[in-house]
C-alpha cells in the first residue's frame, strides 16, 4: 500500500524564497507542497482548507508574524505541525513561536539536508532545532508575558500618547494606566516608559 505524502504549507513574504524552496521539496517523494502565503493571516486561512501535516512558517512577516499565526493555527489545527524558518529571528522570537506551539525552528541558510530531514522529523511528530537557535533559547531568559491591556498601553505610549489620554481611548482611569505602566516596567526592567518602549521593540514585543 502507498503512503500519503506529506502535505506542506509554505509560509513566507518573500516569494522567490517561498518558490525556491517548493522547488526544492518537488524532487521529494514523500513530501507534496500544497499552498503559498505570504502573511501569518493567509496562512490560517489556507491550512484550514488544505489541512497540511506541515507549515513551514517565517517568523517576520506583514500583516499578521509567524508567531502570532503559529499560536492561532495550533488552536485550529492542533495536529498540524509548524516549523520556524528564520534568517534573523532573535532568541526571544523563536521562543515565543515554541511557545506558542512550534515543534522545530531552524536557519533559512541551512544545507538542503538539514531542511528535508527537518520537515520530515516534525512531521512525524519530533522537534528539531539547529544548534545555533537551540543554544540561544537556553541563553536567553524567558520573555516576559502580558496582558492584552498592557500591550495595548504599551502601543499608546510608543505612538505618545499621554495617561490621559490613553485612558480616555480604552475608557480607564489614570491610575490604572499607572499600574499597567508599572507592571511593564517591572517585567521588563525598564525605569521609565521610554525605555520600556525601547526593550519592547528590541524584543520585538511591539509592532511600529
Amino acid at each position: 500500500m502507498k503512503s500519503s505524502k506529506i502535505k506542506i504549507l509554505i509560509v513566507d513574504d518573500h516569494a522567490l524564497l517561498r518558490r525556491g524552496l517548493a522547488d526544492l521539496l518537488r524532487y521529494e517523494k514523500d513530501l507534496s507542497v500544497v499552498g503559498e502565503a505570504g502573511d501569518g493571516e493567509t496562512a490560517i486561512r489556507l491550512a484550514a482548507e488544505l489541512k497540511p501535516n506541515v507549515v513551514i512558517m517565517d517568523l517576520m512577516m506583514p500583516v499578521m508574524d509567524g508567531v502570532e499565526a503559529t499560536r492561532r493555527l495550533k488552536e485550529t489545527l492542533p495536529d498540524t505541525h509548524v516549523l520556524i524558518l528564520t534568517t534573523f529571528g532573535t532568541s526571544a522570537d523563536v521562543a515565543r513561536a515554541v511557545a506558542a506551539g512550534a515543534e522545530g525552528a531552524i536557519m533559512k541558510d541551512a544545507s538542503t539536508e538539514v531542511q528535508l530531514a527537518a520537515i520530515r522529523t516534525v512531521a512525524n511528530g519530533g522537534t528539531v532545532f539547529s544548534p545555533e537557535i537551540k543554544r540561544s533559547i537556553e541563553e536567553e531568559p524567558a520573555p516576559p508575558t502580558f496582558t492584552q491591556r498592557q500591550l495595548q498601553v504599551l502601543q499608546s505610549v510608543m505612538h505618545g500618547l499621554g495617561n490621559k489620554e490613553i485612558a480616555q481611548q480604552f475608557g480607564i482611569s489614570t491610575d490604572a494606566v499607572k499600574q499597567h505602566l508599572n507592571a511593564i516596567c517591572t517585567k521588563l526592567g525598564a525605569s521609565n516608559r521610554a525605555e520600556a518602549v525601547s526593550i519592547a521593540l528590541r524584543r520585538h514585543l511591539l509592532r511600529i
